[in-house]
């Protein structure tokens, strides 16, 4: 027996993960999911009773998977604690750039699903986790919340405008105002 083999529930969740993302939550339906992963639609539902289940452990998996991508990414392109917000922009490039980019899943699940009991709270989290790795990149002081709170801002703002527009457009406007937000008060 091959023990490196997904069990059902890992395919289908790989699967849904690949579909979800690429194509939307509404646009991928159960039976797709089920053919492309190769389960019997028995064990799909002994897995995940509902497609809702589905979508709630794809956001978490999802979240995951890319907010440990997103602090490694962080740190190759030269992030210290306090060191300030110049690896933000090169970060996202790097996503912007990969040709599964479809925007942020979070973004995306929120305009699809957002009414869905449980999503509105796994997208909050995920936006606050990335909002705390973003002040990580600040120094401390009694303006990093604000500054770590606008720059997530403008990330979200970069990621929309970058799935609608192009990476370079949205990243443009991103250096300009991650510049901004680093001026001294004043």
């Amino acid at each position: 027996m091959d023990v490196s083999a997904p069990s059902p529930r890992e395919r289908i969740l790989l699967t849904a993960h690949d579909l979800f993302y690429r194509d939307g939550l509404r646009a991928t339906g159960i039976d797709r999911i089920i053919a492309e992963s190769g389960v019997a639609k028995l064990t799909f539902y002994r897995c995940f009773p509902s497609k809702d289940e589905l979508i709630r452990t794809f956001l978490d998996y999802r979240h995951e998977r890319w907010m440990a991508w997103f602090v490694d990414a962080l740190g190759r392109h030269g992030a210290t604690a306090g060191g300030g917000l110049a690896p933000l922009a090169p970060t996202l490039a790097e996503w912007f750039a990969d040709p599964l980019f479809r925007g942020c899943a979070f973004i995306n699940a929120t305009a699809e699903a957002g009414t869905l009991p449980g999503v509105a709270q796994i997208v909050q989290n995920h936006k606050n986790e990335m909002r705390q790795a973003i002040a990580g990149l600040l120094p401390a002081g009694p303006r990093q919340p604000a500054v770590a709170g606008a720059a997530a801002l403008a990330v979200d703002g970069a990621i929309v405008r970058a799935q609608m527009e192009g990476g370079e457009a949205a990243l443009a406007g991103l250096r300009l105002l991650l510049d901004a937000l680093e001026a001294p008060a004043g």
